[in-house]
């Protein structure tokens, strides 16, 4: 027999490791626990049971502050709808868009550091948070579901000055508060970054206008086609509008900072997505390069696959004519295409690209040639001055710096270059506004420094995530609020997003106590506090550590389907890749959230207490986080609901 070849006895073993997903001591682990702070003393414990609220690692990951565990609690059936007969599905949508106002948008593309910070990674695999975020973003669209009324009018108005994700938010939340929003957009639609940044193949147009259309239907006025600095000044601004949020985004790249890149085609990515995405660019030459690393790299090379070259007909416009602004390749609709050479250079190693894993691994499937640890040295320019090749080399990373590797140079021809290295505002009749980097300076409430009325948000501070831009709306909306009404705009809390509130759900089901008064002792007994409860979600994340993870078996994440394209069959295909959820998947991932940092109703403490001190709330006094309570006059102390509570919700506090 081959003593290399797998014993049935072993195989055996490893499906059983596979299934033990949480083993609270390992073999060989004889080191006893210090039990002191848990004995019981003269029959009587100082230690009893409080319920303590945590952020949920996914919401602390979350640059918008999703409230995820909340409409994750809706979708497994938990947290039931406040109004009879509403389907869950709108009630999930409600709560997502006190956060983000692109459910549908944002559960295509974007790459969820959520799902990243997930506890659930320490049992199986993530909970696939964008993958229910789509389906609910979808289902609303589909049902044609409105955004909350806006508030009643305050006579403020304000002048938003960009119409991508920041602005957009900024001006939903200002809505939602009562404020009159103009939003000034220079381009002819709305969406920035939304719509001319990504191409439509990752976010379908029509579910974009729809997401944008609800905030529209709020009242807000929009002025297309109006270039702040050019059309309207600064001045005229500070004389109409009682304060202004700028969110004019990063519109220029950043050029290559090689010698020759001044050749006539060499262009920058933002430039290039944005052509493409006006439907001004059909076709590019044959021999591609693209420098990045990023998303927005990526995305500039899957273009210039699906897009092929037109090699027979000398007439079409080069791609760099239409970049520049001085034609449109408007006559090339049927012609007949050829593949496209399209090679993606990082400074990075491939694996440790910014652009999102499945992006980086879509792009490759699709026939792009990435080529990581190699940094640009010079454009090459043939007897006319036009770009002919691309000369560099491998390189190592000190930090952000990249460092040459002697005697590794090379050259990569090409036919069109295009930089992806990042992005600065067009400070164009607003140049009072740069901090002389290309962005605006603005504090941790996104007020900009020295101009009291003015705030900023989105890439025009830092080009960073769709859903960071989305998050910096929000705050500022709300420190604009704040200055409307003539106070100072807070500090912002350590964990900043949008918390699940005991008070608020208590309101919503008509069970808010009488009133709330100072720390007393009795609460258990009257109604003018909420007892044995504590909120430290503002301040703390809860860790894996804190969880029982042993009540949670191996789950399979519901993936949804993704179309992958070959290399041969890439070309003229601009077909969306994700297919949402269905009803039973988006469920059934809702079920794998652990809940972290909140009961989810899982009745442990009650059946494992041995003194029977643990107790469900009677059931029309019910309300999520109030699902049990504790008989203090019963309870010994014995930490047992605590250590098998699966999502850390019960601790070992002070009592009498």
């Amino acid at each position: 027999m081959d003593g290399n070849a797998p014993t049935k006895e072993k195989d055996e073993t490893e499906e059983v490791t596979k299934d033990l997903t949480f083993r609270r001591f390992e073999d060989g682990d004889n080191t006893p626990q210090d039990w002191e702070d848990k004995v019981i003393l003269s029959g009587e414990s100082h230690q009893c049971p409080t319920y303590v609220h945590k952020a949920p690692p996914c919401q602390g990951s979350c640059p918008s502050g999703h409230d995820i565990r909340g409409w994750l609690a809706i979708a497994r059936g938990m947290e039931k709808p406040p109004v009879e007969g509403m389907a869950w599905q709108e009630y999930a949508f409600q709560r997502m868009v006190q956060a983000n106002p692109f459910p549908s948008v944002m559960g295509r593309v974007c790459p969820a550091p959520c799902e990243t910070g997930c506890n659930r990674v320490e049992v199986d695999d993530f909970v696939g948070i964008n993958s229910v975020e789509q389906y609910v973003g979808d289902w609303a669209i589909d049902n044609d579901l409105p955004l909350a009324k806006a508030g009643k009018d305050t006579g403020k108005k304000v002048a938003v000055i960009g119409g991508g994700p920041a602005g957009l938010t900024a001006a939903y939340v200002l809505r939602q508060k009562g404020h009159g929003v103009t939003i000034f957009e220079a381009h002819d639609y709305l969406g920035g970054m939304m719509r001319f940044g990504i191409p439509g193949y990752r976010t379908p147009r029509e579910m974009l206008d729809k997401e944008i259309g609800r905030i529209i239907d709020l009242g807000v006025e929009v002025k297309l086609e109006t270039k702040v600095g050019e059309d309207v000044t600064m001045e005229q601004l500070d004389k109409d509008f009682d304060s202004v949020f700028w969110a004019i985004g990063a519109q220029n790249g950043r050029p290559l900072p090689v010698p020759g890149f001044d050749a006539e085609n060499c262009v920058t990515g933002v430039d290039f997505l944005e052509v493409f995405n006006k439907g001004l660019l059909n076709a590019v030459t044959k021999r591609v390069v693209v420098i990045g690393g990023g998303d927005t790299s990526i995305d500039v090379a899957s273009v210039a696959r699906r897009l092929g070259h037109i090699s027979h007909n000398k007439d079409i416009p080069l791609p760099e004519h239409v970049v520049h602004g001085h034609t449109a390749q408007d006559v090339v609709g049927t012609m007949h295409r050829d593949g496209v050479d399209a090679v993606l250079t990082s400074l990075f190693p491939i694996e440790e690209m910014t652009a999102a894993e499945r992006e980086r691994e879509d792009a490759k499937t699709e026939g792009v040639d990435l080529r990581g640890g190699v940094m640009p040295l010079e454009v090459i320019k043939d007897e006319t001055g036009r770009a002919k090749a691309l000369k560099m080399c491998e390189c190592d990373m000190d930090g952000m710096r990249p460092v040459p590797r002697e005697g590794t140079e090379f050259e990569i021809e090409c036919d069109l270059i295009v930089s992806a290295i990042g992005q600065m505002g067009d400070f164009t009749g607003i140049e009072a506004m740069d901090n002389g980097k290309g962005f605006i300076d603005a504090d941790q409430v996104y007020q900009v420094k020295d101009r009291k009325s003015h705030f900023a948000g989105g890439d025009i501070i830092r080009p960073h995530l769709l859903t960071t831009a989305i998050g910096q709306g929000s705050i500022a909306a709300d420190s604009i609020d704040a200055f409307l009404a003539g106070a100072e705009p807070s500090d912002r809390p350590k964990v900043d997003v949008h918390h699940f509130s005991l008070m608020d759900e208590l309101r919503r089901r008509d069970m808010e106590p009488a009133t709330v008064e100072g720390p007393t002792t009795g609460t258990a007994e009257s109604n003018f506090a909420v007892h044995n409860y504590e909120d430290r979600s503002k301040r703390e994340i809860i860790s894996h550590t804190e969880l029982f993870l042993g009540h949670f078996p191996w789950e399979n994440r519901e993936k949804r389907t993704e179309h992958h394209i070959q290399a041969d069959q890439v070309i003229g295909n601009f077909e969306e890749r994700i297919e949402a959820l269905t009803e039973e998947q988006a469920i059934n991932e809702g079920k794998r959230c652990m809940s972290c940092g909140m009961c989810f109703e899982c009745d442990n403490c009650v059946i494992y207490c041995p003194q029977d001190a643990i107790f469900r709330v009677k059931k029309d006094e019910r309300a999520v986080g109030r699902y049990v309570d504790t008989d203090y006059t019963k309870c010994v102390g014995c930490h047992i609901c605590m250590d098998v509570c699966p999502t850390g919700y019960i601790k070992m506090g002070l009592g009498e």
